[in-house]
């Protein structure tokens, strides 16, 4: 959904259209869905912003939420002391301080600050699937050094690490040993 902000920068104010995969709730929250680990909702009744895993939350999400929160502290989006844990399991919020300027609206300045994160942050997800796809590509497609034709490898007469015998009660180590001494 395109979104268009009135952003000022220097003293031109310009209006500016992003491409962000959002949608509009009924009672007016922005929910922006772009991230590949959670999803960022903008609370502007509230002027809030909280983020929330998009399946289970890991470590990975936290930091992801982290890296979001740390951001848009940097750029002056939302107040230092109000980063807290929310009210739904895995969720960060954070509040959108009121501007000074009357004329500034601080709801498309977080949504700005949104977009641009999550622009700096693309490349990194981008990597992480190619680096996925070329993986199953090695393991499925092998090339000829990586694999073997069917007989070429020869079999062996014992296999595997774990010995045949009575490895399942406490003494199994006297019989196999008793086993190799055997042979």
């Amino acid at each position: 959904m395109p979104i268009a902000l009135k952003i000022v920068e220097g003293d031109v104010e310009k209006t500016i259209t992003l491409e962000l995969q959002a949608r509009k709730t009924l009672d007016g929250n922005i929910m922006i869905f772009d991230h590949e680990e959670m999803d960022i909702v903008v609370f502007p009744k509230a002027s809030k912003i909280a983020t929330f895993a998009k399946s289970d939350f890991s470590e990975m999400v936290y930091h992801a939420q982290n890296r979001l929160f740390e951001f848009l502290k940097r750029k002056g989006v939302i107040d230092f002391e109000s980063v807290r844990g929310g009210s739904v399991y895995g969720s960060i919020e954070g509040q959108i301080p009121k501007p000074i300027d009357e004329g500034t609206n601080s709801i498309d300045y977080a949504i700005y600050g949104i977009y641009k994160f999550l622009k700096e942050e693309r490349p990194y997800y981008n990597y992480i699937d190619d680096y996925e796809e070329m993986l199953d590509m090695y393991f499925t497609e092998p090339t000829q050094e990586d694999s073997t034709e069917l007989g070429e490898v020869p079999q062996a007469t014992e296999k595997g690490s774990i010995k045949p015998g009575y490895n399942h009660n406490a003494y199994w180590m006297s019989y196999m040993l008793e086993n190799k001494e055997s042979k």
